[in-house]
């Protein structure tokens, strides 16, 4: 063949190799967005009948808030050229573009349902008592600026990323769920307990009203998270990407399967009943750990790392319910917040090729915790002063009357139940 058919069919070659990760990146996207409608029956669920077109309007709301501003500025702060390892330079209306394999809107429409990922985590842990106002207030402010600064220490070029053993969390335990998490317990802790939950030393149970539509929920989640995590290699085609994300798909199932018994073992243990919602907590639990980790642990790592987290939740639930009265009616400061801080330092045991159990030293398993850390101080300072902003002026909480008698009417004059 001559040069120039030789180059054609390189080009051809990479044309087509573009095209298939595009795709692949596109589609998993889709994926990840469909978590969306796995929160929202999850929350939904979990709660009570009276407030259900809250929570749904909710879930809808901090989508299409967070895609307009994470658009017009979050992007810039996470993905744009670095300022000293802490910020991207800002970004207005997506205009400095991406130099990846991807086109830029593939990577921005994929990087823009992991930002409303991390913001609607919150509504969970802040469920049936808060005003609509300030949560569509609150979601704008942790897409625009919390989420995409701590995300542009880890993925964006920034101090974590540069560390001597870079810190490591390949699909966001870390810089989604923890994140996500831990502005969720600020926001709990200020907002306050539900009317009826804590009367003197009692602990009082408000049951979900739906249990079928969590149990749906965490399907739905379930399959979102084999784009959240295959997804995150953002290629597919040729060998080695194949491989890849054929192998995060083991280890993303294999950590929610065992999550999932071990909320159901422990649950059985403690209480002498199998409880369904501790089981289904902890199978997202264990999706939550490995995400850090998916492709840089075995499948028997990922069953550990599940094991862990689904056992670590039912204690976690338990303890920030009855020993912290901390009310969170879902249970999402547990399975995100706590179990990704857990899953992302267990890289540094697990990780194949740089943890502790495999023989490779303490050093990734500091980066880890550096990071845990680090993020975890960003996200608890900067929700503690957005809900405290809030609380003092536009207001956090219902008035009583419309938290006894539902958010559903008083705030939007209609019902889930006609």
């Amino acid at each position: 063949m001559d040069e120039v058919t030789l180059t054609s069919l390189a080009q051809s070659a990479a044309d087509m190799a573009r095209s298939i990760d595009t795709v692949w990146v596109l589609v998993t996207a889709a994926l990840v967005f469909f978590m969306q409608a796995g929160f929202a029956f999850v929350e939904a669920g979990f709660t009570r009948s009276k407030n259900t077109v809250n929570i749904l309007y909710k879930n809808l709301m901090d989508f299409a808030v967070g895609s307009i501003i994470f658009w017009i500025l979050g992007f810039g702060l996470m993905f744009g050229a670095d300022i000293s390892g802490i910020i991207g330079t800002p970004d207005l209306f997506f205009k400095n573009g991406w130099t990846g394999g991807i086109p830029a809107e593939a990577f921005l429409i994929f990087q823009t349902v992991f930002a409303a990922t991390a913001a609607t985590i919150v509504s969970g842990a802040m469920a049936e008592r808060t005003e609509f106002k300030s949560y569509l207030i609150f979601s704008l402010i942790i897409s625009a600026v919390i989420y995409p600064v701590s995300g542009h220490w880890i993925w964006g070029g920034g101090w974590l990323s540069q560390l001597s053993t870079p810190f490591v969390d390949f699909a966001g335990s870390t810089v989604v769920h923890m994140v996500g998490g831990m502005i969720a317990l600020t926001g709990a802790i200020i907002l306050g307990p539900r009317l009826g939950k804590y009367n003197g030393k009692k602990v009082n149970a408000i049951p979900g009203h739906n249990i079928p539509y969590g149990t749906l929920g965490v399907f739905i989640l379930w399959i979102g998270w084999f784009g959240f995590n295959p997804g995150s290699q953002l290629a597919a085609s040729g060998a080695a990407n194949a491989t890849a994300i054929s192998h995060i798909f083991i280890t993303t199932n294999m950590a929610g399967a065992a999550g999932a018994l071990a909320g159901l073992g422990i649950s059985w243990m403690r209480w002498g009943k199998p409880s369904l919602s501790f089981a289904l907590n902890g199978a997202l639990a264990g999706l939550v750990g490995v995400t850090a980790g998916c492709a840089v642990v075995t499948a028997t790592g990922a069953i550990l790392i599940g094991l862990i987290a689904g056992t670590v939740l039912v204690y976690a639930v338990t303890f920030i319910d009855n020993t912290l009265r901390i009310d969170d009616p879902v249970g999402a400061v547990s399975v995100h917040g706590i179990c990704g801080a857990l899953g992302t330092i267990m890289v540094g045991l697990f990780s194949e090729s740089t943890g502790l159990f495999y023989g490779h030293g303490t050093a990734q398993l500091v980066s880890q915790l550096i990071g845990v850390i680090s993020v975890a101080a960003w996200a608890l300072a900067t929700g503690f002063i957005l809900f405290k902003i809030l609380k003092a002026t536009v207001g956090l909480r219902v008035p009583k009357r419309i938290e006894e008698e539902g958010l559903d009417i008083y705030e939007h004059g209609e019902s889930a139940y006609n």
